[in-house]
Order: structure tokens, then sequence, then C-alpha cells
């Protein structure tokens, strides 16, 4: 009888373990995370640049995942949340100094103005970057902290930091589309090579207005429907690139196909489990690539002091560098979410770390920035070795150099580690607020 008992026991402990295995293998498929990132990162999608029409065909497949799934659309019909803005790109542009015409690197004209026409006969504030300054903070300061129009005369020993900075400075800028345009001050830094006696500039800059979405979608909560959990991932990437060995799409499997596969993956998951307390958004952004656009507006729309967590997924596609089973978050310590995921991860090989960039300052650049700043435990898990990834922004960034188990363990981890917050049991601490 008690030989019969053990066996009993032991078949009976046999299929709980059975069973929890199985239950943790069922939060994400191998064959569906594969699919979701192929498609996404396949050459016909053409590197889902924000302002090409091919970012609508990515958004286009993640609104029909998420209807297939069942979950509810969060903003529009369509899984949509819209929002317009404005490219400004420069036409053309012109100096001159003492009547000599100025070769392009010797000059930055910053400036939206759609047409802009200066010369030495107008009253126009005059500064300087002199020899010594530190230029880099010399030219920051100048363009955060001097409201106005400004012509800044710039030490000739810089002008190859200057040429440098044209190449970051004047791409297309992108700006939210204001009902009534404001184009803010213009400032134009020109190296000094003579005693100035005149000088005439002219600048004309095209806009351009789109419209821009993210996709998102939400499962209701039941006894906390006022408290939102956040999962997130941004869907574009940078598009056409130069040729490179005749392939010229940067597919971005890993940036961030990979992380908007996790995201969906959990939406699938919590849509089957069908339990959740709390009311959780899922949500891709747009315009990541060009300045954080989707989330911001997304941020900008709710309220920051409903939202109790936000698990904000960036590339994920290979081992991190605490290797296989782990996933740092940025900022770790500015909330306690990590570790109380962490807790949830008890008994598990998966570890989650601080940031080992710290110096990056990857809490502030990624998609979960916004809603940090108000206030909310918003962090970015990610396991990208950015110090060392060849692959990242070029066309070599594909499905093939990913690790599919890699991802499916992250997703899993995440999905275990947020059990309690989705069952409003647990709450993260608040992340303090930056000052305005």
């Amino acid at each position: 009888m008690k030989i019969n008992t053990i066996s009993l026991s032991l078949f009976a402990a046999l299929q709980l373990l059975s069973g929890a295995a199985n239950s943790q293998t069922s939060i994400a498929d191998t064959q569906d995370i594969q699919r979701i990132i192929q498609t996404l990162a396949a050459d016909d999608m053409r590197g889902r640049a924000a302002l090409t029409p091919d970012i609508g065909k990515a958004a286009d497949f993640i609104a029909n995942e998420f209807r297939q799934a069942g979950l509810k659309p969060y903003a529009e019909e369509n899984y949509r949340q819209t929002f317009d803005i404005t490219r400004v790109s420069t036409a053309e542009q012109n100096v001159q100094v003492n009547s000599e015409q100025l070769k392009p690197d010797d000059y930055i004209i910053l400036s939206n103005e759609p047409s802009l026409r200066w010369s030495s006969s107008q009253d126009l504030p005059s500064l300087e970057i002199t020899a010594g300054q530190d230029f880099s903070e010399r030219f920051r300061e100048i363009v955060r902290n001097n409201p106005g129009n400004a012509v800044i005369w710039v030490d000739p020993s810089f002008a190859p930091l200057l040429a440098r900075f044209k190449k970051i400075f004047t791409r297309e800028n992108v700006v939210p589309k204001q009902d009534t345009p404001s184009y803010g001050f213009s400032k134009v830094f020109i190296v000094k090579r003579a005693p100035i006696t005149s000088f005439q500039i002219t600048s004309d800059t095209k806009h351009q207005d789109f419209s821009l979405f993210n996709v998102a979608a939400v499962i209701p909560g039941r006894s906390k429907a006022d408290e939102f959990v956040v999962f997130s991932a941004h869907y574009d990437h940078i598009g056409i690139l130069d040729p490179v060995e005749q392939d010229s799409i940067a597919n971005g499997a890993d940036d961030d196909a990979s992380g908007t596969t996790a995201m969906i993956a959990l939406a699938k998951h919590f849509q089957k489990l069908n339990n959740n307390e709390r009311t959780l958004i899922f949500v891709a952004f747009t315009a990541e690539e060009i300045g954080m656009f989707g989330s911001k507006y997304f941020s900008n729309q709710i309220d920051a002091d409903q939202v109790v967590a936000m698990v904000n997924i960036e590339m994920i596609g290979k081992d991190s560098k605490f290797g296989p089973n782990s996933l740092y978050v940025t900022g770790y310590n500015n909330s306690n979410l990590a570790a109380l995921m962490q807790e949830n991860l008890k008994g598990t090989a998966f570890t989650f770390h601080p940031d080992p960039y710290p110096q990056q300052n990857l809490f502030y650049r990624s998609d979960n920035a916004v809603l940090a700043a108000l206030g909310v435990p918003a962090h970015t898990f990610s396991t990208s070795q950015i110090d060392k990834d060849a692959y990242y922004h070029t066309v070599k960034d594909e499905l093939s150099t990913l690790d599919i188990q890699n991802i499916k363990s992250s997703i899993e981890a995440i999905a275990q580690g947020v059990k309690g917050i989705v069952a409003g049991k647990q709450t993260p601490s608040r992340v303090e607020k930056l000052k305005e």
C-alpha cells in the first residue's frame, strides 16, 4: 500500500510538472515566432521606413494578427492610432561672405522657415564660438538655450568639426503637424575666415505632411479595468540604403521585428488566458527611428497616472552580454519592475540584469522614455550588444542572423514575470518624474 501511495504521488507530481511545462511552452510557438519575424523582415516590406507607403503593409499585417487573435482595437476600428507630422527638408541653401560664395561644409543653417533671407544690412544678433572653447558643448548650448534668431561665427580651427556636424544636423527634420505653423528660431553657423564686411544667407525648405499610425489593441481588465499595463515595440525601420553586394533593403529583423513579434506573441498569450484583472494594451509604435514620434503621441494621449507598468521590447534576437536566458532592463533601478518580475521567475534559469551600457543613456532613448519621464515604471527590455553588433542598421540585419529560441525564452520570461502585475496582485514602484 505504501509503495502504491508513493507511486501515485510520483505520478501526480509528474503530471503537475508535465502540465507546468506544457503551460510554459505554450506561451509562444516557435513556428509562429519565425513566421511573424519572417513576414515583417521580408524584402517586400522594403525596410518598413515610417515616411514611405511601405509602412502601411507592415501595419496591416500586425493589425490582422491582433484581429485573428480576437483582441479589440485600442483607438480606431482598423487597430491604427493615427496622427500627423510634417517633414521639413532642405530645398536650397547659399551663404556668401564678403561677396564670396562659401563651400557647403563651411556653414550650417538650422531653420524650418520655408524661405529664409538674411543679410548684413539687417539687425541680426551675432554670437561666436571662439578658439579654445569646447565646440560641441558651445554648439549645443547655442541651439538649446539661446532663443531668437542668430548668426554664429565659428573659429576656423573648428572647421572640420562643423563639417562633421553638418552631416548630422542638416538631415531632414520631422516635427508634429501644427494647425497654425510656427517655425521657431533659425540659427546659422559660419566659419569665420576673415574680417566680415558683408554677408548674405538664403535658405528654402520644403514642408510635406504625412499621416503616421501606431497599431494598438487592448484586452479590457476585470476588477481593475482603469489600471493599464502596456506592452510595446516599434515596428518601423530605416528602409532602403545604398547597395551592399546588391542588397539595399535594411530588413530590420532584430531591430525591431524581434520585439514586435514578442509583443504580438504576448498579446495572443494573454488573450487566450483571458484572466487579466488590469487592462492590457499592446502597441506597435511607428517612427521610432526618426524621433520616437509614435511613442510620444501614444504617451501623450493616455493618462500616465493610470499606467501601472510598461514593458517595451527592443532587439531580443541574439544572446545578451550576460549569455542565453537573460534580458537587460534599461533604468533597472529607477523602479522595482524588473525585481518583481525576477521574483516571479524563481526556479527558472532566466535572469533580468541592469543595463550594461549606462553611458548610452538608453533609458531615455527608446519608446519607454515619455512615460518614464512622467513617472511610469516604463522600461525597455533588450539583449542587443550595441557595442559590437555589426549588423545594426545595415542590410545584414536579417532573420538568418537571429536565434529564435532566444526570442522564445525572452517572451516566456516576460509573460511569467508580469503575471502578478497583470493579475493586479503586484504594483511596481513609480519612477521619479523628470523635472521640467
